[in-house]
């Protein structure tokens, strides 16, 4: 993480799902696209040592429970065969053996859960049930856009949202926060100096939003505008520019 913008939200969004994995519990982490999600995931993985943890990581799509159990199981090395009974007690043997056997702690990532089918997302508590709910064994974190919160939040799935120990969000920067966020860039990047004045710098805000994806691209795209006409910094023009190149 030593490379990322230090940002207070972040790192209370890391330290909360980190925890989440230590404590052997479930957590989500729910956040509009663009705004950083995937690589927080990343650092929470990276922070989780190899010689202690199991991380296994699955983008979701519309599957069906029997598919999905399929897709956790092929990422787990189970034999990814059998009906969803079947499957869903093999893949708990792999867990246990994990845990009992390697000494290792199991940690399941479903990324892009917004896109789980309500019936699949549902699957969640016969897969991490162990020893009738005394045991924990697996840790899920369910990374996902914010329609993953309304599903929790249906009747149904009141079982599965208390499963979760802690929910984490991330927001979009604020103008003050987008112009400390192109200077760490650029930092990163080895710039001794900002190569983007105040003007560009409220252009990128007003219109990226905030959004981590659209100020990198609109920043990047910029810079290189820029450094076709030879010039010494990037201004609003610029970025005008570059939005229009962009985005239709």
């Amino acid at each position: 993480m030593e490379h990322h913008f230090p940002l207070p939200q972040f790192t209370e969004a890391h330290d909360g799902l980190l925890g989440v994995a230590k404590g052997r519990m479930s957590g989500g982490l729910i956040a509009p696209p663009g705004l950083g999600k995937t690589s927080l995931v990343r650092g929470v993985v990276q922070a989780l040592p190899e010689a202690r943890y199991r991380t296994h990581y699955v983008k979701v799509t519309g599957l069906s429970k029997r598919d999905m159990c399929r897709e956790i199981a092929q990422v787990m090395g189970v034999q990814p065969s059998g009906a969803y009974n079947a499957l869903v007690r093999r893949i708990q043997d792999s867990l246990l053996e994990t845990a009992d056997t390697d000494g290792l702690r199991p940690v399941l990532i479903l990324d892009e859960a917004q896109d789980l089918r309500p019936e699949v997302l549902g699957m969640l508590a016969p897969l991490t049930n162990f020893d009738m709910d005394s045991r924990l064994v697996l840790s899920v974190i369910l990374a996902g856009q914010p329609p993953l919160a309304t599903m929790l939040r249906r009747p149904e799935l009141e079982g599965i949202a208390r499963r979760m120990a802690h929910y984490a969000t991330l927001r979009p920067l604020s103008r003050e926060e987008t112009a400390a966020y192109l200077a760490h860039r650029c930092t990163v990047a080895g710039a001794t100096t900002n190569p983007f004045d105040q003007g560009s710098q409220d252009a990128i805000y007003e219109i990226g939003r905030g959004n981590l994806r659209a100020t990198d691209r609109l920043a990047l795209k910029a810079l290189e505008l820029a450094a076709a006409k030879d010039a010494s910094a990037v201004d609003h023009v610029q970025v005008i520019d570059a939005r229009r190149l962009l985005w239709p």
